[in-house]
């Protein structure tokens, strides 16, 4: 045999065992592709599979909660710990959240009433059955922040300003309104209140003169539907807990960075009773607001455009129906 015959048998066979090579490099790849493929597929039906059963939990707990007096509609829920089914099936979660929305309190003389909301964070939660949380079922939890949010609606009505609007103003030497890019996620002195009272706000004579007025009810539900004086202005508030109840107090009329309104109906030295009494409008103490599990209020904090009472408490064994 010739050497060029030689030579191009040898690059046949070697063509031959370089397509091999390839072949099986391809069929490897395939191979690992298929199975990542699946891998990828059965995890995800895995953790699908696993917000469905918590789904289900999470559910079964809420309407253990509705058994309370308290509730009229499902409250949100949501039970910390990944994989569900793990901690499920070991009786015990990270924690919970608990948010109940249309709560109504009483005590708000406006038509229609006024409403809140009620929610709460537990800490690590030991419960009987992970699976299926009922009303009477004692759960254990390590810690307790529960709070009753008031928007400015609703604290507008108690305060019969209808047109209430609530600011958590950033500090002095921050720009913004007091979010979480100023650092400051809630305030419980220097809250800015806006909102419209009829002037004189009341019925007794104006302190500064002794004169009699033209009598305004105290109780007038929004300077909007008075035809005489009125003055929509912004003031600065205090909040605290006295005896359990929300306390507002007034401290004076606001004049910061932030946007707030102003009254000519107010300028003057001869209306300063007329600006005592206006500041009256936005100071009260508020009737008993119901808390998580009738917890005691242990302070209160505007966030945002809301008011918040809250309270904070160690390990605690709560029933859903006692919310």
């Amino acid at each position: 045999m010739s050497r060029s015959a030689v030579n191009k048998a040898a690059d046949g066979d070697g063509d031959a065992a370089t397509g091999h090579h390839r072949h099986g490099t391809l069929r490897a790849r395939r191979t690992l592709i298929v199975g990542a493929c699946a891998v990828v597929v059965l995890l995800v039906g895995a953790f699908l599979a696993d917000l469905a059963v918590a789904a289900r939990g999470e559910y079964r707990l809420s309407r253990s909660l509705q058994v309370s007096p308290k509730i009229t509609y499902d409250p949100e829920v949501t039970l910390g710990g990944v994989p569900y089914v793990v901690h499920a099936s070991r009786d015990e979660f990270s924690g919970a959240t608990i948010t109940a929305r249309g709560v109504a309190v009483a005590g708000c003389a406006i038509r229609g009433g006024c409403t809140a909301e009620l929610g709460a964070r537990l800490g690590t939660l030991r419960v009987p059955d992970g699976w299926n949380i009922g009303p009477s079922d004692v759960m254990a939890t390590e810690s307790v922040d529960a709070y009753t949010r008031l928007d400015s609606v609703n604290l507008g009505r108690f305060l019969g300003i209808l047109d209430l609007t609530v600011n958590t103003p950033a500090p002095e030497d921050k720009a913004g309104g007091g979010g979480p890019q100023d650092g400051l996620l809630h305030r419980s002195s220097g809250v800015l209140l806006t909102g419209t009272v009829a002037v004189p706000p009341s019925t007794h004579p104006v302190p500064s003169t002794g004169s009699q007025t033209t009598p305004v009810p105290a109780d007038t539900p929004s300077a909007s539907e008075y035809r005489g004086r009125k003055a929509k202005v912004s003031v600065s508030v205090d909040l605290t807990v006295h005896d359990g109840r929300l306390h507002l107090q007034a401290t004076g009329f606001y004049d910061g960075p932030e946007e707030h309104e102003t009254s000519s109906e107010l300028d003057g030295p001869g209306n300063a009773g007329l600006r005592t009494e206006v500041l009256h409008r936005f100071s009260t103490t508020l009737p008993p607001l119901p808390l998580p599990w009738g917890l005691t209020p242990t302070g209160a904090h505007s966030e945002g455009s809301d008011i918040l009472l809250v309270a904070d408490t160690g390990p605690r064994e709560l029933r859903p129906r006692d919310f």
